[in-house]
C-alpha cells in the first residue's frame, strides 16, 4: 500500500545529513559503480603531442598511440616486478600471480573502471597465488599496479572518481589491517601507508593536468565560439551599414525619377494623352518601388536612426579625407591615373569607404608609416591601391584588428568586385580593389561611352 499525503507529512521532511549522503552515495554510484564493465576504449591521439616532433621521421605517425604504449610497458613492467620477486622461490608461480594485476592495467585501456575492481579486489589472491606476503595487503607488482590503474582510470574519468578510489582503497587497507595481524604468522610490515602516500600523490598530479587540460580546451572553445560570434557581428554590422547607405542612394534617385515623371508633362505644350499616361505610369512605379524598398530595407535602420542631410561621400571628397587623415599624423600621397569621369553613386561611395578604412587601418596599426593611395579609372570600372609601409612609432594592440577588412571585403563583393589585402615584402600592407563598372552605366545622356 503506498503512502498517504497525510502521512508522508506526518515524516517531516528530510534532514540536510540525508540529502548530503544521499548525494555522496549518489556520486559513488555514478562513479565506479554504474557500468563497471562500460566498453570505452582509449582512442587515439589526435596528434602526436609536443615530444611527437624529436622521435624519427619514419616513426613519428605512430606517435599518436603513445598513451597506449605506456600503458603496455606498465604491464610488462608488472610482470617483471612480480619475477624479481619469485627469483630463487617457486618463479612459475610468482610469474602468474604477476599476470593478474597486469592484465588490469591492460583492461584500463578497454574497460578503465572495471579495471580498478579488478586490481582491487585481486588483491588478496595475488598474494595467495604467488605465496609471498613481502607487504600486506600489496605485493610489490600489485603495488606498482595498483597505483597505474588509479592514474589511468582518473586521467580517463572525472577527477571525482579519483577520489573514491583513494577512498575505496584506504577502506580497504584499514579492513585488511583489522583481519589480519601484520608482524603473525611471517607477515612482513603492512604497506597501506606507502600504498595511500603515494596513490594520492599520484592521483592529487594527475587530476591537476586533467583539470588544466580541461580548462584549456574550454578556453580554447569558447575563445573560438568568441571570435566567430565577433565575426559574424561584425559582417552583420557592416551589411547593415551598407543597407543604409544602399537605401539612401537608390531612394534618392527614385525619388528624383518620381518628381520629373510628375513635372515632364507641364514642360510640353500640348503633350499627347498617351505621353501623360506613360510619365503618370512612371510615376506610378517609382512611387511604388520606392515604398516597397523603404518597406524592405527599412527593418536594418535602428529606431533612433535618421537619414544623413548631407549627400553621400563620393571620390570627389577624397582631397578632404586625406587633409583629415594627415591632421591625424598620417602622411599620404595620392595619384589618379586614367580619364576621371563620374561613377555610379554606389561605386564611388564603396570606393571613398574603402579608402577611409584602408587609411584608418593604417593609422591603428603603421603608426608612423607613410601611406600612398592610387586611383585608376579604366575601361572596365575602378582601381584601388592602398599601400603603407611598416610602422616605425609605437604599435598599440587593437583588439579590432580584422573588422575593418571584412568591412571592405562586403562592399567588394556587394558590387562583383575583387580585393586582395596581405602584407608587403618591406614590412607594410597593401590593399588593392577592382571595381567592376557596367557599359550601361558609364553612358552619358547622349549615348555615347564617356570611359
Amino acid at each position: 500500500m503506498t503512502d498517504t499525503t497525510e502521512q508522508l507529512r506526518a515524516r517531516g521532511p528530510k534532514s540536510p545529513e540525508f540529502h548530503l549522503a544521499r548525494e555522496i552515495l549518489g556520486g559513488l554510484r555514478e562513479a565506479l559503480f554504474r557500468d563497471v564493465f562500460a566498453y570505452r576504449l582509449l582512442p587515439p591521439r589526435t596528434t602526436g603531442g609536443r615530444g611527437a616532433r624529436l622521435l624519427p621521421k619514419q616513426i613519428r605517425p605512430y606517435a599518436v598511440w603513445n598513451r597506449h604504449a605506456l600503458v603496455v610497458t606498465a604491464a610488462l613492467i608488472t610482470v617483471s616486478i612480480a619475477y624479481q620477486v619469485g627469483v630463487g622461490g617457486n618463479e612459475a608461480a610468482f610469474f602468474l600471480a604477476g599476470l593478474i594485476p597486469a592484465v588490469a592495467v591492460l583492461m584500463t585501456l578497454v574497460r578503465p573502471v572495471g579495471a580498478f575492481w579488478v586490481s582491487l579486489v585481486s588483491t588478496p589472491f595475488t598474494a595467495a597465488l604467488g605465496n609471498s606476503w613481502e607487504g600486506w595487503p600489496w605485493t610489490p607488482d600489485a603495488f606498482f599496479a595498483h597505483i597505474v590503474v588509479m592514474v589511468v582510470v582518473a586521467a580517463r574519468t572525472r577527477p571525482r572518481t579519483a577520489l573514491w578510489m583513494w577512498l575505496l582503497t584506504a577502506v580497504y587497507a584499514l579492513g585488511a589491517e583489522a583481519f589480519f595481524d601484520v608482524g603473525a604468522n611471517g607477515y612482513s610490515a603492512s604497506d597501506a601507508p606507502a600504498m595511500l602516500f603515494f596513490s594520492a600523490l599520484a592521483l592529487l598530479v594527475t587530476t591537476v593536468v586533467h583539470v588544466r587540460r580541461e580548462a584549456q580546451r574550454e578556453v580554447t572553445v569558447q575563445r573560438t565560439v568568441t571570435a566567430i560570434e565577433r565575426d559574424k557581428r561584425t559582417l552583420l554590422e557592416e551589411r547593415t551599414t551598407i543597407a543604409r547607405e544602399l537605401h539612401d542612394v537608390v531612394a534618392h534617385h527614385m525619388s528624383v525619377v518620381a518628381i520629373q515623371a510628375e513635372a515632364a508633362p507641364y514642360r510640353v505644350e500640348n503633350p499627347p494623352p498617351e505621353l501623360e499616361q506613360a510619365f503618370v505610369t512612371i510615376r506610378e512605379n517609382a512611387v511604388a518601388a520606392l515604398t516597397e524598398l523603404r518597406r524592405v530595407l527599412g527593418v536594418v535602420r535602428a529606431e533612433d536612426y535618421e537619414a544623413p542631410d548631407a549627400p553621400q561621400p563620393t571620390l570627389a571628397d577624397l582631397d578632404r579625407l586625406l587633409d583629415n587623415v594627415r591632421d591625424a599624423g598620417l602622411t599620404v600621397d595620392k595619384a589618379v591615373t586614367g580619364a576621371v569621369r563620374e561613377l555610379p553613386q554606389g561605386v564611388e561611395l564603396s570606393a571613398y569607404r574603402i579608402v577611409q578604412e584602408a587609411l584608418s587601418n593604417s593609422l591603428r596599426h603603421a603608426p608612423g608609416a607613410p601611406a600612398r593611395v592610387e586611383v585608376g579609372y579604366v575601361l572596365g570600372g575602378l582601381g584601388l591601391r592602398i599601400v603603407n609601409g611598416p610602422a616605425t612609432g609605437l604599435l598599440k594592440p587593437s583588439p579590432g584588428a580584422g573588422h575593418g577588412i571584412t568591412g571592405m571585403r562586403e562592399r567588394v563583393t556587394m558590387l562583383n568586385g575583387e580585393m586582395t589585402a596581405e602584407a608587403t615584402p618591406e614590412g607594410g600592407y597593401e590593399v588593392t580593389v577592382f571595381l567592376p563598372v557596367p557599359l550601361a552605366d558609364r553612358l552619358d545622356p547622349a549615348g555615347e561611352d564617356v570611359a
